[in-house]
């Protein structure tokens, strides 16, 4: 369940009082781990895989009653707001113009009297913190357009452009880094407390990153991109049989030969810093580091691609001399070749089987547990899955009749779904917070392929509760995955 899912009065879920009785609740029914998604700032589509940046935080998740209760905003400036019609449902573009107003007000109180370690945290964070709030306060003073549409000098970077945006926007930049101090602040301590308490947290790291974000601006030798600054390859994967004219991603593709000759520094950073927000990364579409897909910029489908060799054991080497032990869940989902296969059993990473993908009555599948081997993670379903109860009724009658058998289960398939789980051999057993509470396809997060709708729903108060949480908690002690104080 990801932070924003979380129940509450300001339009989102927050780092305020719901995330630790969260916390609290999984202490309780002896969980182990707490998934979310990237917890980058959201901007196409309001996917946390489409970021502004990869080190960035979601301002969105600040909550407001712990500002003011550090004397940073007033109840009367942000009581009356209007968050959405729907509690379950997140409305971002509310979230976009209210949460402005009211940070706007609770920057005139932070820097009148800042906190001790801010400058420490601006200096420690500069090699992404500066150039991140740079771009998104000329953003702002371009209404928000990408920086691909932004004049010559400033897209490229030119001295005189940087330094006459850092003299016109130093009260915006420095909202920017404020909101980073904010963010950081609060997360830290809510994962230090569930860390406390023997939870751990397992973070998500999308493979690529967005054309319009400061990581791509401010290091453009990075990437496979022209004179102007633009893509000249992008990412996507081919036609299959769900989708005909194949995903055009967008996302522009690594130069892996200049990243090769720096020693992969810039991966380096992005993987440490990522292992300082949780404790585990799963890192997304993990065969693309064997081989990806490259489509031409302007192409307007992804039929027309290419696969090229990617860099391998080679980054995983390195990176793991760089930075020591490295905790990651690879997600290896999909149609995989055999070099996929031997790079995923050479890394040692756990793979990942989502047991919606088992029940095909027409052939045997590898996402059946009696094929699972024990280093790898199974999952009722991810954030791109319906809920199990949702999938249910999207099944072929064969299917679905062959699920009930192999579960051994004629109603509550949820229920039998997360106790197949649990029973498994695999070394984790992650289960969705739809599916704990049985609920259908309108609490879905994510429908892939589509825009608008998604990574909106949100559990209730009342949901969030030992309740609910009484067969989980039974299922986690009857098959030994009892949290291990």
């Amino acid at each position: 369940m990801h932070i924003s899912s979380l129940p509450g009065d300001s339009g989102i879920g927050t780092f305020g009082e719901n995330a630790y009785a969260f916390v609290d609740l999984l202490y309780e029914s002896g969980q182990t781990y707490w998934q979310i998604l990237p917890l980058c700032p959201t901007s196409f589509g309001d996917s946390p895989y489409q970021s502004f940046s990869t080190f960035a935080g979601n301002s969105y998740f600040i909550d407001l009653k712990t500002l003011e209760n550090q004397g940073y905003l007033k109840a009367d400036e942000y009581a009356d707001i209007n968050w959405g019609s729907d509690p379950q449902r997140v409305d971002y573009g509310l979230l976009y113009s209210q949460r402005r107003k009211v940070f706007k007000k609770v920057q005139k109180h932070f820097f009148k009297r800042l906190p001790n370690d801010y400058h420490d945290f601006c200096r420690e964070n500069a090699f992404w913190l500066d150039d991140f709030a740079l771009f998104m306060a000329i953003k702002d003073e371009h209404s928000g357009k990408a920086f691909g549409e932004w004049e010559s000098d400033i897209r490229k970077r030119e001295p005189n452009a940087i330094a006459y945006y850092r003299e016109k926007c130093k009260e915006q930049t420095d909202y920017y880094k404020m909101l980073q101090y904010l963010f950081f602040e609060q997360w830290n301590k809510l994962k230090n407390y569930a860390n406390n308490l023997g939870i751990k947290i397992i973070g998500d790291l999308p493979i690529y990153v967005a054309l319009d974000s400061s990581d791509v601006w401010s290091d453009p030798k990075e990437f496979l991109l022209n004179d102007e600054m633009q893509p000249i390859e992008v990412a996507g994967c081919p036609p299959d049989a769900f989708s005909e004219n194949g995903q055009l991603w967008g996302n522009p593709l690594y130069d892996w030969e200049y990243m090769k000759n720096d020693h992969y520094s810039w991966w380096v950073k992005r993987i440490r810093e990522a292992l300082k927000l949780y404790d585990v990364v799963r890192i997304d579409h993990f065969r693309g580091f064997d081989s990806y897909y490259c489509v031409k910029a302007g192409n307007s489908t992804a039929k027309e691609g290419v696969w090229r060799k990617g860099p391998g054991m080679d980054l995983f080497n390195t990176l793991k001399a760089q930075l020591g032990k490295i905790s990651i869940i690879a997600e290896d989902l999909g149609f995989l070749t055999d070099s996929v296969q031997k790079l995923l059993k050479r890394s040692k990473f756990p793979g990942m089987k989502v047991l919606q993908f088992a029940f095909d009555s027409r052939e045997e599948s590898d996402y059946l547990p009696h094929n699972y081997d024990k280093n790898c993670v199974v999952y009722t379903g991810t954030h791109d899955n319906d809920t199990v109860l949702g999938w249910q009724k999207s099944l072929q009658r064969e299917d679905l009749r062959f699920a009930k058998q192999y579960l051994n289960c004629a109603r509550n398939l949820n229920v039998a779904m997360i106790r197949c789980a649990h029973a498994s051999v695999a070394d984790t057993s992650v289960i969705a917070m739809q599916d704990i509470l049985g609920l259908g396809g309108e609490a879905r997060m994510n429908t892939p392929s589509t825009v608008g709708g998604n990574w909106q729903w949100r559990a209730r108060k009342e949901d969030i509760n030992s309740e609910n949480f009484k067969m989980l908690r039974y299922l986690t002690k009857l098959y030994s995955r009892m949290r291990k104080d």
